[in-house]
């Protein structure tokens, strides 16, 4: 049904094949309608068509979205245009670490409640930490050639004997495991205190003695997390687990 008011009718033209449907026609169209627009939804079925819609609008991408006869753009610019704009490509962000930390946190609480009833306990702090190491290094294992390459832009030991960057993602998921599990606490207590320790002097160093601005491979080699606080904390938390570990035995 279309809207009393014009202004609220927007043009969208985007990509709907038979073996493709672009996505970003589909979250534009989402989009819109949650912003309370009527869509008038134009389908360009075949490539002849699209490409002809591009020489004829002048334009490089689809899908397209006018309003009120003004061109607003693609996926981006309607994201900007309600005030949402993307952040921009290469931009820095903590988001992802926090993410995994949250994550970790919430999860650590809910296997703490199913095994003593309580999501909020010693044991809870303890996975936390064990459960945020494994999922890091995880993610560093994703493109362990990235990661490394990020890595030796900072690490100390790493910039020495190159090998350490290649192994820090098995030494910190294994080093997690077993922390998880209270296993092997001969083992897993110092590999966290070396690397914890390694890792929280580098990132001391680049940040606050060099004043340096790097991108921080903590999440893996395509982050973009600043090298900085939270980078110093991923450390100081294995660090702070291998000397409770080692005080509780």
């Amino acid at each position: 049904m279309t809207p009393d008011n014009p202004a609220r009718i927007a043009h969208l033209t985007r990509m709907v094949m038979p073996d493709h449907t672009c996505p970003f026609g589909t979250k534009s169209k989402w989009l819109l309608e949650k912003n309370g627009y009527h869509v008038e939804d134009r389908w360009l079925t075949t490539r002849e068509e699209v490409d002809a819609f591009k020489r004829e609008q002048s334009v490089e991408t689809t899908p397209q979205t006018v309003i009120n006869g003004k061109r607003i753009g693609g996926y981006s610019d309607l994201r900007a245009f309600f005030g949402k704009p993307l952040p921009a490509v290469g931009a820095t962000s903590y988001t992802p670490v926090l993410v995994v930390f949250a994550v970790c946190a919430l999860l650590a609480m809910a296997v703490s409640f199913h095994s003593f009833g309580s999501a909020l306990t010693v044991q809870a702090g303890e996975w936390f930490v064990a459960f945020a190491m494994v999922i890091l290094a995880m993610l560093k294992l994703q493109d362990i050639e990235k990661f490394s390459s990020m890595f030796l832009g900072y690490d100390l030991l790493a910039q020495r004997w190159v090998p350490y960057a290649y192994a820090y993602p098995f030494l910190e998921a294994g080093a997690g495991v077993l922390m998880a599990a209270h296993a092997l606490d001969w083992l897993s207590i110092p590999v966290a205190l070396f690397i914890g320790t390694i890792g929280a002097v580098s990132v001391f160093y680049a940040v606050y003695v060099q004043k340096r601005e790097l991108k921080c491979a903590c999440v893996g080699g395509s982050s973009n997390v600043p090298l900085g606080f939270v980078s110093l904390t991923e450390n100081l938390a294995m660090i702070g687990m291998a000397g409770w570990m080692l005080f509780r035995l």
